[in-house]
């Protein structure tokens, strides 16, 4: 029997297209003592991925020849450890393969949800993303507003929703009238101002007639310079990510660094979600409880088929997703 994989067969040095990839066949992977084999169910895919092509990061650099890394949902179909069984649902880092073999003591095993996609969209590394972001990081309270790019985004979409559930006006920055229109009438937001139309900053100051109190970034680049203009005395950026930057040979930053920071009295911080480990539990009882009441939407963009998991992140560079991308590589497990 054998294992599918996606290897890396060199670095991108400006966009990256699916020729940097390379499908191909392996061996079947064996667990070792104290390991897993593990059938990959759901694949996250996200802008860091291509990040982590550009240097090492908060983790290791990868290199060509490197099977693609990734965060997956996965299936125990063997184990030798008694910390796993065959049948457990984990959270594991893996690559884009079929199967995979993995440490027991690094993976996390997850609870019974239906469908499991919810487990890397709402309860998983969007929604909590979200959550300690604009909490933890941002420290939103209501009757602030709170401004987010990539508004349509996996993580801009639940920021949003979070925020309003908090009693925050809340404006998103998204790519196209369409997406604009569907971050309003889908997410809730108050407004959402298109920043590939004409003057960026005399829209937001539109949409924000009372200024940002936070700003939730997770573009980087221009739309990050233009934020910075209207935010309010001792506002706060939360930085998230920089998707504008990834995919380029030429990256550029904001130009109104220190000044406005410092006049403003800004607070401007990043964070991974990994960070804030120690309050996911907290994290997930008010996802559930907003999911319940109907305050959070979810949605979902599931690309089907381990071959096309290139394609699903190319376009997710290119902003062509609404709500939480993933590649589904194999079902669900039935359960009785």
């Amino acid at each position: 029997m054998t294992n599918r994989q996606i290897v890396i067969t060199s670095l991108p040095e400006g966009a990256l297209t699916p020729d940097h990839y390379e499908l191909r066949e392996t061996e079947m992977p064996v667990p070792a003592d104290g390991e897993a084999l593990l059938r990959v169910i759901l694949m996250s895919i996200d802008a860091a991925n291509r990040a982590w092509l550009q240097g090492a990061t908060y983790r290791a650099a990868v290199k060509a020849g490197d099977a693609m890394p990734t965060y997956a949902i996965c299936e125990v179909v063997s184990s030798n450890s008694p910390r796993l069984a065959p049948g457990d649902i984990v959270a594991a880092e893996a690559t884009w393969s079929d199967y995979i073999t993995a440490a027991a003591h690094k993976v996390q095993k997850l609870p019974h949800v239906s469908p499991l996609s919810n487990l890397l969209s709402v309860y998983g590394i969007a929604g909590k993303t979200a959550f300690h972001g604009l909490i933890g990081v941002g420290n939103a309270m209501a009757g602030e507003t709170v401004l987010v790019s990539a508004a349509a985004g996996s993580v801009g979409g639940y920021v949003g929703q979070i925020a309003k559930a908090l009693g925050c006006r809340v404006v998103g920055i998204a790519g196209g009238p369409e997406k604009c229109k569907w971050v309003v009438d889908e997410l809730g937001f108050d407004a959402c101002v298109d920043y590939r139309a004409p003057s960026l900053f005399k829209q937001l100051r539109a949409a924000c007639p009372d200024g940002v109190d936070v700003y939730f970034d997770n573009v980087g680049g221009t739309v990050l310079e233009t934020a910075l203009a209207t935010m309010n005395e001792r506002g706060r950026i939360v930085c998230c990510g920089a998707i504008s930057q990834y995919d380029t040979s030429a990256p550029t930053g904001p130009r109104n660094l220190p000044g406005l920071v410092v006049t403003k009295r800004l607070r401007m911080e990043g964070f991974i979600v990994m960070d804030f480990a120690h309050n996911d539990a907290k994290a997930t009882r008010a996802l559930q409880q907003w999911v319940a009441s109907g305050q959070i939407k979810v949605f979902e963009d599931v690309v089907d088929g381990l071959e096309n998991a290139p394609a699903a992140l190319i376009g997710l560079l290119a902003g062509d997703n609404k709500g939480k991308r993933m590649v589904r590589v194999s079902p669900d497990p039935v359960r009785n």
